[in-house]
């Protein structure tokens, strides 16, 4: 699946959920986190990075994880217990390829398999909005966290992450 073909997936999943958001179009070079920060005047206390994690099993198990780019996701501790998992990684770029079609720099928690839990760190829900992934590097997406928890595999979850 090409960028302009998950673009596409997200912005219908956006529409379809009848609640606020603002895309912004962004140059691709700049989709880092640190750096599209910096070149775009956004706060990262107000910047969430969607993270898919995978198991070591065969078949691995897959989840998306939402935390705020001021945190470090917990994945030994919390994120493996919370998904009943032996041994739990970062996904590599082939597998959140493979799994999403998006490219790392542009991961969403909108347009994912349905079937993919989504869990969300609570501090995320204290922001008035946060700037996510918009399935490419060349797109953001701007949302309150109520639209976050509108999505149906979404689930809030106290201390996914720890203070980086």
């Amino acid at each position: 699946m090409s960028g302009p073909e998950v673009e596409a997936r997200v912005r219908r999943e956006l529409a379809g959920l009848a609640a606020p958001y603002e895309l912004m179009e962004i140059d691709p070079a700049l989709a880092d986190t640190a750096a599209f920060c910096a070149a775009y005047d956004v706060a990262l206390e107000d910047s969430a990075n969607c993270i898919i994690v995978a198991s070591r099993d065969d078949p691995p198990t897959y989840a998306a994880c939402l935390v705020l780019a001021t945190t470090k996701l917990d994945v030994n501790k919390r994120v493996r217990k919370l998904l009943g998992v032996r041994k739990l990684s970062f996904a590599t770029a082939d597998q959140t390829r493979e799994l999403t079609g998006m490219e790392i720099g542009g991961v969403t928690p909108f347009g994912l398999p349905p079937d993919l839990p989504l869990l969300i760190d609570e501090r995320v829900r204290e922001r008035e909005r946060v700037v996510v992934g918009g399935g490419s590097r060349a797109l953001k997406v701007v949302v309150p966290p109520a639209t976050l928890a509108a999505l149906p595999n979404a689930t809030y979850v106290e201390e996914l992450a720890v203070e980086a």
